[in-house]
């Protein structure tokens, strides 16, 4: 196999593609040994603690070995791709495409080249959670690596091969090696079904069932006189493995749970409700959505909603802060970076709109629009979910009619919207049919206090029950 020390051989990094991450997980390779690649093109895409982001190889050549296969955590700063630039041919080994995974799986043919030492947790930089500012916490636990990505990162770092004890352990998840344990399974024995040799739950089970199905011997009559019976044993914790579906934790998702348990801990939580009549603003949706200077724009009731917070928030300024714990001081924003909470296959991220106070309707329309279809593709850069002041969660598009949203840490409050419906309202002295919704504002009680929280949600009412209020209060 050709070494990694030829002077024509370039290895690609993970790099931070996003300020303070420390790792990234590989999900999709778009080029295999064997493939030429060229400057700026694509090679594969890894998501992160904020997004899904495609990385593109910074020169020409030929790819010679993929260090991780698809699925794999990798650490920033490790070398993940070997480029070959002289222009050569790659050797028959990398032009075999179904070894690539092997190859980052054994120790033995792993790179040897030193790469940069990975960044550290005590480099001085915050790990940065998805659109929700620095984390509170300056320390990080990271997850276990897999013993083939130990043995790698251990060769790409001049460390040499990995101990013998460390190839022929077994490839097993922590649940399915509790569950061999509890069973009284040695893994070693057990044959692996699962990909790339990992062993799974069913594999334990079907090693334990022959054990299970043999009949204990009968002791012989002498001894069940004076055998002691057994201490009694806890038994193991069954599951229906048949009908259950287990989930990793990791990339957007992980970052949000931890998140909202940093925040919900942190942040004292005041909720406020009121129920308004918004017939007049759906009947300005309507119209808008006829009116030429919004012709191409998406025209909702998320569109006047956003708008009154953003009137809300001027005609009442000191909501818009965030909280300094190590300087114990309030920091109180002169300008309003929106948040809309956007329910992605990656799980809930919360990119917002730069200066939206400072944007006109259809400004603001176009930002909403291209925010929400960026989100949804998987493509919403880690830029674009940093530094969010307020924001807006609509539970109303699921039938809900409101709920007790959960700050994003670094902000003051967040606005929830329920679903707009016909109801029995009083209006001009009569019962009528009206277009009515619930509004939540959560607010962080520190900095908020309940006065000033009640008058932002009593201005956003407002705005909405007498949508004219957007000229005479702007």
């Amino acid at each position: 196999m050709t070494t990694m020390t030829e002077a024509s051989v370039r290895e690609f990094k993970m790099p931070d593609v996003g300020e303070g991450l420390t790792e990234a997980e590989i999900l999709k390779w778009y080029v295999q040994p064997g493939d030429t690649v060229t400057d700026g093109q694509v090679v594969c895409e890894v998501e992160t603690a904020k997004a899904a982001v495609e990385l593109p190889i910074p020169y020409d050549g030929v790819v010679r070995e993929l260090h991780f296969p698809e699925g794999t955590t990798v650490d920033v700063g490790m070398s993940i791709i070997a480029v070959d630039v002289s222009g050569g041919a790659a050797p028959a080994q990398a032009q075999d495409r179904t070894e690539a995974p092997a190859r980052a799986e054994a120790p033995a043919q792993a790179p040897e080249q030193p790469t940069e030492a990975k960044p550290a947790g005590g480099s001085g930089r915050q790990p940065v959670l998805v659109g929700y500012g620095v984390a509170t916490s300056s320390t990080k636990r990271r997850p276990r690596k897999s013993p083939a990505v130990a043995a790698v990162q251990a060769e790409l770092n001049g460390h040499g091969s990995a101990p013998a004890v460390v190839k022929d352990r077994p490839l097993a998840k922590p649940p399915v090696r509790k569950l061999a344990k509890d069973l009284g399974v040695d893994l070693t024995t057990v044959v692996p079904s699962g990909p790339d040799g990992i062993i799974t739950r069913e594999d334990v089970h079907a090693a334990a069932a022959p054990a299970q199905a043999a009949p204990p011997q009968p002791a012989p009559a002498s001894e069940q006189v004076t055998a002691v019976p057994p201490a009694p044993q806890a038994v193991a914790a069954s599951y229906d493995t048949a009908r259950e579906t287990r989930v990793p934790v990791k990339g957007v998702r992980k970052a949000t749970a931890q998140a909202m348990v940093g925040s919900a801990f942190t942040a004292p939580h005041v909720t406020e409700f009121v129920t308004v009549d918004v017939t007049r603003t759906m009947k300005l949706v309507e119209e808008l959505k006829q009116d030429k200077d919004m012709h191409g724009l998406r025209v909702n009731p998320l569109l006047l909603i956003a708008k009154a917070l953003l009137v809300a928030i001027k005609r009442n300024p000191e909501v818009n802060a965030s909280w300094d714990e190590a300087a114990q001081e309030i920091v109180v924003k002169h300008y309003v970076n929106l948040g809309i909470a956007a329910a992605t296959p990656r799980g809930l991220i919360v990119p917002n709109v730069k200066d939206a106070h400072a944007k006109t309707l259809p400004q603001l329309a176009e930002s909403l629009g291209e925010l929400v279809a960026t989100a949804r593709e998987g493509k919403t850069s880690p830029a674009a979910m940093q530094g969010g002041t307020v924001a807006i969660t609509n539970v109303g598009v699921f039938g809900v009619d409101t709920g007790t949203p959960i700050l994003n840490p670094g902000e003051s409050a967040i606005l929830a919207v329920g679903a707009i419906k016909p109801k029995p309202w009083v209006h001009k002295g009569k019962v009528k049919p009206r277009q009515v919704t619930t509004l939540a504002l959560s607010f962080d009680h520190r900095l908020v206090d309940g006065e000033l929280g009640s008058k932002v949600l009593a201005d956003v009412a407002a705005v909405l029950e007498q949508p004219k209020r957007l000229i005479t209060w702007a």
